[in-house]
């Protein structure tokens, strides 16, 4: 494990910079920075209240937090966000409530620490938990045109979904 210093603004009051619950953690925790309500089928995007300045080379993969994913409804639509080195502005989070639409005129606000995978619509509280960051470094890539890729190394065979589900 080495660590890397990056530069961080917070551009909210409320905003908490991301942290690692554990030591030897791979992702940091995110935090909402506003509080935002989900109806189902709405999709937002949860402001993280801070600007940074990532090294080139490093990207900042934003994932799911499996607990959120298990007892909400709350998903993050593009699976794997990526936070490019060059940006600049305030980082975020989409997030998507999977709730039916038919769900929507439930009265009851359903909230982060629900435990059932309820339908409905949800609140999410400023500094909440929402989502983990992992900083990874990237490799670009410099594509050599080949006539056939089959002569080199070993095709292992198969193809999506031969080895089951």
């Amino acid at each position: 494990m080495h660590e890397l210093k990056v530069a961080i603004e917070l551009c909210r009051p409320t905003a908490i910079k991301p942290r690692y619950m554990h030591i030897g953690d791979a992702g940091m925790d995110l935090y909402a920075a506003d509080d935002v309500i989900l109806k189902p089928g709405e999709s937002k995007v949860v402001p993280l209240g801070f600007k940074m300045a990532l090294p080139i080379g490093y990207e900042m993969q934003i994932r799911a937090r499996s607990g959120l994913s298990l007892k909400t409804r709350l998903r993050l639509p593009n699976g794997l966000g990526t936070i490019d080195a060059g940006y600049r502005g305030e980082v975020g989070v989409i997030m998507y409530n999977a709730s039916p639409d038919n769900s929507a005129g439930e009265s009851e606000i359903l909230t982060l620490t629900e435990q059932n995978n309820r339908a409905g619509t949800y609140l999410i509280h400023r500094g909440e938990r929402i989502a983990q960051a992992v900083i990874a470094p990237i490799i670009h890539v410099e594509w050599e045109d080949a006539e056939s890729v089959c002569n080199i190394g070993e095709d292992r065979g198969g193809g999506l979904g031969h080895s089951g589900v």
